[in-house]
Parts: structure tokens; C-alpha cells; sequence
């Protein structure tokens, strides 16, 4: 056999083999003895080969033998009578060429291709490790291994267990929804009955050591079938970090990563939220860096749009490319994405409105200090970030912010070209603090100065008015609220009095007649009636009797008290 061959297995095999058939022969360059009779043997291609040609042809045949000079070897040792060990990681290359040699049931009994299907079968399929790990051997024998059905058995193996437990494609990203993240929990935790039912391991093999031939249509197939988007993201985003993001790329190496890149952006499902908007802003530099194709670019900028409320500005520095490029980020960039936000803005979304705003500002101060971002380049961001602000009630301060860091970092500007760049400040909706910063600020145009000067005290003027007016309509108030109390407590104070006077006469009263009754039913009861009552009439003083000469005043006093008499 192979000339590294050991010793004694040389010795055994001269001993089990004629010296008629042994030949030196090569095999992809390597220098090997056979036997051509025991090959023949167990190889009904060699054999049929042998009938129609020489043996000095069979050199030829063995140079372009489509196998490793390893695997052709571990045929050879089983032609020969030796024991062979089949494992994962030649269980296909050795099927394959079996396969191409015919060493099947109909030329030779127990012959090789059996016992690399059996064990296949039995020891391969059933488990998504060693299923992967097979599909890892293909990549030299690929074409091969499609042609004899061996890649489509393991495809077939690996998406009927991801149909069953979706985990096995990896775990979801953290960053969803309240309800997802609930559900990813426990999916977690929760212990796998089909998993325990089918044997699956307790750590799976990754399934992103593939190379794309063949992840690729796992991850199409398990997408047909219905496995869960979060999974299928959670696969997908771990692929592009293990094959393109944060790599150097080569000029080899470029149009792989490009096809990854693309392929990745293709499957990625549609919904929002399922993917972190930094991951997708990594992808997008990727695809920019790669000159992957402009469906792919634009696909990325479409889906961070919709979710550019998550972003932060870091996101947002994406590096310009070319050497002709004029800025440090890519602004146009930023500027398709900001109106694709707006593009899919939902009234209702308040909030997001006001913290993609906050982030424009925050993206303006940080491009600012660019040495080489041009002024009408500064006022067009400045422009897009004062139209970010509309209908937030926002402020001008992270303008004036912006405009600051840009003067320091720009000095060599002229005084029109200042007064140009503060044309986009409004510095009516500057703060207080803002303004006193403005005032004593030496970089800003002397117009800028005085306008925040005067405004200030228009501000000024308008603040005390108001506080006065306040204070006017609070004292005002406050006395109609004391002259309300002081004239309510004196009507309640004049009707209680009133009310106790006529309480105290009804009782005076009623103890008068109280008494009268009863000193009328003391007397003698055959007294005529009107005696009786010309007596209480007597009693309270409304008779005329010659020992009263009074009696008539009183009695016309009763009829108009408020006459006047002269006695």
C-alpha cells in the first residue's frame, strides 16, 4: 500500500497477497503498493476497467481518481483485508468513493458501500451533531456527495429536527418585545419534551459552521415550514458574524463574504423589532465595505429606518468610502434612512418622533467637529435636524450646541461664512442659559450677538410683565376672596341674630299662652266667654279701661310704630 505504512502491516500484507498483482502505483502524486486482483476484488469499476485495458493504464485511472490520497488508502486496507474504522469524519468521503468504485452487494458480498451506509444511517442521521460534522467533510467531495444523495439525507435530517425544537438554530436575541421575550424565556426553561423523546444532545453543534451551499437552504426550508421568525434571526445574525462582520477581507476572501452578506439580507425576515438596529447598522457597513449589491444596501437602510428610534449615534457614524470621499460619514447615508423613518412614521408614535430628533442633534454635534465637513454641508445636516424637530416642541440649544463645536473646529472661517452657518439658528427658542452662553460667546457673528442680546431682553421684558400681571390678578383675586368671606359672614352673622331674637319672642310667647291657659282653666268655669277673653286681651294689654288712658296709643303705636306723637 501507501509507502508510510508501518512494518508489520508490510509484512502481513506480502503475506496475504501474490506477488503476480502487486504494483507500484500512484495516486495524486503518492507513491503507493496495490494489488490489483484483490482491488478488482472488491471494485467492480477497476475491475471493468482491468478487462478493457493494462494494468500500466490502471496508473492513469488511479491519478484522477476523484478522492484524497487518505481516503483511497483506507479503501485499499479494506481490499486487503484490514480492518477498517469508519468514523463521522470519513463515513461520506469513503461512501462517495465508494460509490464511484461500485463496491456494492452485486459485485463482492460484505463490501464496503453497505457497511458506510449502514453505519450512515444508524450512527449519523439520528443525531444533529454528527450529522453536521459529516456535512463539514463534504466540502472537498461536494459535488460528489450532492450527485450520490448523501448532502440531500443530511439536509433532510437537520430540518425535521429544527422543525421539531427550533432551538437547535439558536437562541433568540434579547432585544424584543415584552410578550417575546416572555415567550423566549420560557421556551428556555422550559424542558423540551421532544427533545428528551428524540435523544437530542444537551449542547448542539453550530449549525453556522456550514458554508453557505449548504446553510442556505436549511434555512429556506425551516422558513417554509414555519419555524418561528425569532429563530430564524437568531441563526442568521450569528452566521453573519461568524463569516463577515468585524473580519478583514482580502481580495480572495471579498466576493465570499459579499455572497454571504447578500444571501443573509435576502433570508432575513421583514418584521420590526426582530433584530437589534445596531446589528443591522454592522450589516449595512458590511455590505457598504464588501460593494455588496444596491438591493442589498437599500434593503438594510429600509429596515433600520423603520426602527431608527433604537439607534444611538455611534450607529449613525457610518464611514464614508472611496478616496475621494469629502466628509468622515456618510451623510447621504444617514439622510435616506432619516426620511425612510418618516416615510413609516405613525402619528401615534410620538415618542419615537422625539427621540429620532434628539438623535439628529446628537449625530450634528458629533459631525461637527469634522475638519472636513463643509459649511453648506453643515447647514443641509442642520437644516435635516431642525426638520427632525418639527412638531416635538423642541428647543434651538442642540443647534446652538452643534453650531459652537463647529466654529471651534472651523476657525479659519470668514464672518459671512459664520453669519451663513448661524442662518439656521433660531435664537428665539434658545433657553435662558443658552442665550447668556451666546452672549459671551467670541466665536458667533457680532449680529448673532445682538440678536440674542435683544431678544434676551424682549425675553426679559415679557417674563417680568407676566410676573407682574400675576401677581396683580393674584392680589385681586385674594381681596374679592376676603370681601367675599367678610360680607358672607356678615349675613350669616345678621341671620343668626335675627333668627335667635325671633326664636327667644315665639318661646316668650309660647310661655305666655302656656300660663294663660292655664290660669284660664283655674277659674270658675261658668264665667261667660267673653269675660275670659276680654281679660287675656287685658293680660296683654290690648284693653281700654279707665284706669289705662293709655291703652288707645299703645294700641295705634301697634298699628304704625313708626309714627311720632307729641304728649
Amino acid at each position: 500500500m501507501f509507502n508510510k505504512q508501518n512494518t508489520a502491516e508490510s509484512s502481513r500484507l506480502s503475506k496475504s497477497t501474490s506477488s503476480k498483482g502487486v504494483q507500484l502505483l500512484h495516486v495524486h502524486g503518492v507513491p503507493c503498493t496495490l494489488d490489483i486482483e484483490l482491488l478488482a476484488a472488491r471494485s467492480g469499476k477497476i475491475a471493468a476497467f482491468i478487462k478493457e485495458n493494462s494494468h500500466e493504464d490502471l496508473c492513469h485511472f488511479l491519478e484522477d481518481i476523484p478522492a484524497d490520497p487518505n481516503t483511497f488508502e483506507l479503501i485499499a486496507r479494506f481490499c486487503h483485508g484490514f480492518e477498517l474504522q469508519i468514523s463521522t469524519e470519513n463515513v461520506v468521503p469513503l461512501t462517495c468513493l465508494a460509490y464511484y468504485l461500485g463496491m456494492n452487494e452485486s459485485h463482492s458480498k460484505n463490501n464496503l458501500l453497505i457497511k458506510t451506509l449502514t453505519f450512515f444511517e444508524q450512527r449519523i442521521l439520528p443525531s444533529w451533531n454528527e450529522t453536521i460534522k459529516a456535512l463539514l467533510a463534504t466540502e472537498n467531495i461536494l459535488q460528489q456527495a450532492v450527485h450520490f444523495g448523501i448532502v440531500d439525507a443530511c439536509l433532510k435530517s437537520i430540518i425535521e429536527k429544527a422543525i421539531v425544537d427550533p432551538c437547535l438554530l439558536g437562541e433568540p436575541i434579547k432585544n424584543l418585545t415584552h410578550a417575546d421575550n416572555n415567550e423566549d424565556t420560557d421556551d428556555v426553561n422550559r424542558p423540551n419534551a421532544r427533545r428528551r423523546l428524540f435523544g437530542f444532545e444537551g449542547k448542539s453543534e453550530d449549525l453556522t459552521m456550514l458554508p453557505l451551499q449548504l446553510y442556505e437552504p436549511i434555512i429556506v426550508a425551516v422558513k417554509r415550514h414555519g419555524v418561528p421568525s425569532k429563530y430564524v434571526v437568531a441563526s442568521l445574525c450569528k452566521y453573519a458574524k461568524k463569516w463577515v462582520l468585524h473580519k478583514s477581507t482580502g481580495c480572495e476572501e471579498m466576493t465570499i463574504h459579499r455572497e454571504v452578506i447578500e444571501t443573509v439580507e435576502r433570508l432575513l425576515p421583514h418584521e420590526r423589532g426582530l433584530i437589534p438596529c445596531t446589528l443591522l447598522f454592522d450589516m449595512l457597513q458590511s455590505a457598504i465595505v464588501l460593494e455588496a449589491s444596491a438591493d442589498c444596501r437599500n434593503c438594510f437602510e429600509t429596515r433600520i429606518g423603520k426602527q431608527l428610534d433604537e439607534a444611538t449615534v455611534k450607529d449613525l457614524l457610518i464611514p464614508s468610502q472611496g478616496y475621494a470621499k469629502e466628509v468622515q460619514y456618510d451623510i447621504e447615508c444617514v439622510r435616506r434612512i432619516l426620511k425612510i423613518f418618516y416615510t413609516n412614521y405613525t402619528c401615534s408614535d410620538v415618542s419615537g418622533l422625539i427621540t429620532v430628533a434628539e438623535l439628529i442633534e446628537e449625530f450634528l454635534a458629533e459631525v461637527a467637529s469634522d475638519i472636513d465637513l463643509k459649511p453648506d454641508t453643515f447647514i443641509s445636516l442642520a437644516e435635516m435636524s431642525i426638520a427632525a424637530s418639527l412638531g416635538t416642541q423642541r428647543g434651538a440649544d442642540g443647534i446652538y450646541k452643534a453650531i459652537d463645536i463647529y466654529l471651534v473646529k472651523h476657525r479659519y472661517l470668514t464672518e459671512a461664512e459664520r453669519e451663513e452657518v448661524c442662518r439656521v439658528l433660531d435664537c428665539q427658542k434658545m433657553s435662558p442659559e443658552a442665550c447668556e452662553h451666546a452672549a459671551k460667546n467670541e466665536k458667533l457673528p457680532l449680529r448673532v450677538v445682538v440678536q440674542v442680546l435683544f431678544i434676551g431682553q424682549l425675553k426679559l421684558r415679557d417674563t417680568i410683565t407676566q410676573e407682574m400681571q400675576a401677581s396683580y390678578d393674584k392680589l385681586r383675586k385674594e381681596e374679592e376672596d376676603l370681601a367675599r368671606l367678610d360680607c358672607g359672614e356678615e349675613q350669616a352673622r345678621t341671620g343668626m341674630e335675627k333668627m335667635s331674637n325671633k326664636v327667644m319672642e315665639l318661646e316668650k310667647e309660647c310661655n305666655m299662652i302656656r300660663k294663660e291657659i292655664a290660669s284660664v282653666c283655674n277659674h270658675n268655669v261658668k264665667k261667660e266667654k267673653g269675660n275670659m277673653w276680654r281679660e287675656m286681651k287685658r293680660k296683654f294689654g290690648c284693653v281700654t279701661t279707665m284706669h289705662h288712658p293709655n291703652c288707645q296709643i299703645k294700641k295705634m303705636k301697634k298699628v304704625n310704630p313708626n309714627m311720632e306723637y307729641d304728649l
